[in-house]
């Protein structure tokens, strides 16, 4: 129904009574401050209220005394510090005799102290102690800590309700649940739709606790019960899990069951797609038709898992480690189970443990403040295992979440994220509409009124198709517009996953629209030919005279069959760009080897609509 349509039913005014979501709201669900332990031992100094300021658009100095500012406020933000030892590791740097009274606590103590190099290589520490099971006592005893960290929280929301400005900016409470068992990574941020007063009746749960994310759930649910509030996980850097993020037995070793697959389906309706330690969508080696599958994040990611340490990344293990071999695997799993354990949307997110959400990549301060604008930060040596190195020249400058939301408030933020009708971005702020239905037709994407269509005949990003009509195919209707900052778009695709007649789930892309359609086309090895690149590296600049600035078409499947499950998501792709090295490299005046890229191709990735027979 068109807003014409609309004004002659209801009354003169074509919007009165219109009930969907018509602005898209850009934020950051990952966000650490100097209360994250390992963020304080790389040197960062700056509190949640900086943070909430630097994200509102405000200009901060960063811990490396560097001016700070983003070329556009954000509508929302989680500062996600870890629950682990919350505002424990400031305790120790300042000499609480309860903790530096141990050798391991004393030695970091000084390596803070020192700074610089000395206080980044404790925090490695810090994450390999916790990984391999071997953290100081001090930090692990209730008795010490609970009181430190209740003091944290509730000295946190108390600056997030502050921060908190309905219609203006919404600061979303949250914390980091840092499982890495071995170090393999099962983070999940925990993201509550509550303020203070609901937040504050429950300490976090820490992977201190158990690294097991099913007790996890038990306590977001006994959260709820308690509390009448509401919480959602987010997993992510499947990437560096080594196979167990989306691995086929629970933490145990049993085989999944209903009961596991309900809990996870009921609080883990997202996942993180990108962010600075890498892209999880795919891998090349899973999707070898797929030439997007490693051109972003993949490099020196997939050498193991986040420590560098148990074993390295295999073959056999990706799988079960990347975000659409996982919504593959739900497919597969709903099958024998009757539940989808993996049935998530995508949102981008940063990461940072400077506290600035900065990712632009000609305004990437950097993950951690060893890594803040300098010379030589792009071969600074972040890990280094089974005989390989990861510099910070493998981060990305990544990522950002857009969601579809009625209002900028806590509550419509966390439940458009809840009905899953948000995307993830590599930092771009592209605007992106995915719809599905079964009667969309090519003037659908044609009209100014993408959305009212799209709501009235479909449903959008996040949503389910079920029991085909007789003789129809679905139909898809997406549209996105650039970001005003960024590239013009180089082409919008849609991605398939659906179980074949086997029981083994099987996946395709396929190009939709693109732009300069006028001198490219498919060619006969089923490819679309290349935008091209107007990228001048020496100069860090790039033009607009290649892509288009919108684009938009309905797309109906062509190889439908009607008894299989499917899932579809549209992944939108800018022409190339300047990444962040090529900025250093011209502003600094330093040359990098050949290897380390200069060029990319920013994306989107809209949530998944699923098809069920």
């Amino acid at each position: 129904m068109t807003p014409e349509t609309r004004a002659r039913s209801r009354g003169y005014s074509p919007y009165a009574g219109r009930d969907f979501p018509t602005r898209v709201l850009f934020g950051d669900t990952h966000n650490h401050t100097s209360n994250s332990g390992d963020a304080f031992m790389g040197g960062n100094r700056l509190t949640p209220e900086q943070a909430y300021r630097f994200a509102r658009g405000e200009e901060v100095i960063s811990s490396t005394g560097v001016p700070a500012k983003l070329s556009r406020p954000l509508d929302f933000l989680v500062i996600a510090d870890h629950a682990e030892g919350l505002g424990v590791i400031t305790e120790v740097y300042n000499g609480n005799p309860k903790f530096v009274s141990d050798p391991t606590l004393a030695r970091w103590n000084k390596m803070m102290q020192a700074g610089g190099g000395e206080a980044a290589a404790a925090a490695n520490e810090l994450v390999s102690a916790q990984a391999q099971g071997t953290l100081p006592g001090p930090v692990q005893d209730p008795e010490i800590v609970v009181p430190v960290m209740q003091s944290v929280w509730e000295r946190y929301t108390k600056t997030a309700d502050e921060f908190n400005e309905p219609g203006v900016f919404t600061a979303l409470i949250g914390f980091e649940w840092t499982s890495v068992p071995s170090g393999n990574n099962l983070h999940r941020v925990v993201v509550y739709r509550d303020g203070k007063g609901l937040a504050d009746q429950a300490l976090p749960f820490s992977s201190w606790q158990s690294e097991d994310p099913e007790k996890l759930w038990e306590w977001m649910d006994r959260y709820e019960k308690k509390t009448g509030g509401r919480m959602l996980a987010i997993p992510h850097n499947g990437n560096l899990s080594n196979g167990r993020m989306f691995e086929l037995v629970d933490f145990d070793g049993q085989p999944l069951d209903r009961d596991y697959a309900v809990a996870r389906s009921r609080f883990e309706v997202l996942q993180e797609i990108i962010q600075t330690k890498g892209n999880s969508e795919t891998h090349p080696t899973l999707s070898p038709i797929d030439e997007f599958a490693g051109d972003m994040g993949i490099a020196g990611w997939d050498y193991g898992n986040l420590t560098l340490e148990d074993e390295p990344e295999s073959a056999e293990m990706r799988p079960t480690m990347y975000l659409r071999g996982g919504l593959m695997r739900g497919l597969e799993l709903e099958e024998t189970l009757g539940v989808n354990p993996f049935k998530f949307g995508f949102v981008g997110s940063t990461d940072v443990h400077n506290s600035l959400t900065s990712i632009e990549e000609d305004n990437f301060f950097g993950k951690l403040p060893v890594q803040e604008p300098s010379p030589n930060r792009w071969d600074h040596v972040s890990k280094e295992g089974f005989g390989k190195t990861r510099y910070s020249w493998h981060y990305l400058s990544a990522g950002y979440v857009a969601a579809w939301a009625m209002e900028n408030t806590r509550e419509a933020i966390w439940d458009a994220m809840q009905r899953r009708e948000v995307y993830g971005t590599s930092g771009t702020r592209i605007m992106l509409r995915f719809f599905g239905g079964w009667g969309f037709t090519p003037a659908d994407a044609e009209t100014r009124y993408i959305a009212d269509i799209g709501y009235t005949k479909g449903v959008p990003m996040g949503g389910d198709l079920t029991a085909a009509p007789t003789g129809k195919a679905p139909t898809f209707l997406v549209a996105a517009v650039k970001d005003p900052l960024s590239g013009n778009l180089d082409r919008i695709q849609i991605v398939k996953g659906w179980l074949g007649t086997d029981g083994k789930a099987q996946e395709r892309v396929y190009d939709v629209v693109w732009g300069d359609a006028d001198r490219r086309q498919i060619g006969s090895d089923g490819r679309l030919a290349p935008v091209g690149n107007t990228v001048d590296v020496a100069k860090a600049t790039w033009t607009d005279s290649i892509g288009d600035p919108t684009l938009g078409v309905v797309w109906t499947d062509p190889d439908f069959d009607p008894s299989q499950r499917a899932f579809y998501y549209a992944r939108v792709i800018e022409i190339p760009t300047p990444r962040w090295t090529a900025y250093d490299a011209f502003r600094f005046g330093v040359e990098m080897p050949p290897e380390v890229p200069m060029v990319h191709q920013e994306r989107a990735w809209s949530s998944p609509i699923w098809y069920t027979p």
